[in-house]
């Protein structure tokens, strides 16, 4: 397969200063905005990258569950990114929208959220969703399948009746932006590229090349 050959002009709108806030946050907002009324299949994927006590990267989809002062999402806290934040705590996000010819990077430093935030979004969770929760030894090895389909069995009759809880080793994460680049694919690969960067007194905008 010639994958060279396989070329794909990009004709997004422009992506102007003017036209954009001093803030990324609400430039954010509003390319979220549009991948949800875009019906994408999963609009809020994002790849997170992180790195473990060794400077190893590794990356994953994770879904955001959130954006205030930064962007949550939720894992199994001692599976293998849940152990590398612990270790490493700055991680980078990346969102695609290939039908708007968008990306967002992200970068910064991680934290857990609070335990009444966490259990409150694993109340909003599927029963289903909440009980693999419980199931999955995340990251590890099983011996099968049938192993893990068993576990979900026997949870599913333990908790029959009641509420789910959420389990001691599974939470959220909260990535506070340092710097934020919003790409917007333009045709013949002239691209537009803003780069966020937090100051002290707030946030500087630069144009990036392409």
């Amino acid at each position: 397969m010639a994958l060279a050959r396989l070329r794909k002009e990009y004709r997004g709108l422009a992506l102007r200063e003017s036209l954009s806030p001093s803030e990324p946050l609400a430039l954010f907002a509003r390319w979220m905005k549009a991948a949800l009324a875009a019906d994408l299949r999963e609009p809020t994927a994002m790849a997170l990258a992180s790195v473990d006590a060794k400077s190893r990267p590794s990356n994953r989809m994770v879904l955001l569950k959130g954006v205030d002062r930064g962007f949550v999402f939720y894992t199994n806290t001692g599976s293998r990114k849940g152990s590398e934040l612990a270790e490493a705590p700055s991680a980078s996000l990346l969102l695609w929208w290939d039908a708007l010819h968008r990306q967002v990077r992200i970068e910064g430093r991680v934290s857990p959220v609070a335990n009444d935030e966490a259990d409150e979004y694993f109340r909003s969770r599927p029963r289903g969703a909440q009980i693999s929760a419980w199931a999955s030894p995340q990251s590890r090895r099983i011996a099968s399948r049938e192993v893990l389909e068993a576990r979900v069995e026997r949870l599913t009759a333990r908790f029959l009746g009641r509420p789910v809880p959420r389990p001691h080793n599974w939470g959220g994460f909260r990535l506070i932006p340092a710097r934020i680049e919003f790409w917007q694919g333009r045709r013949d690969r002239l691209h537009d590229r803003l780069l966020y960067t937090r100051t002290r007194s707030g946030w500087t905008r630069n144009r990036l090349a392409p």
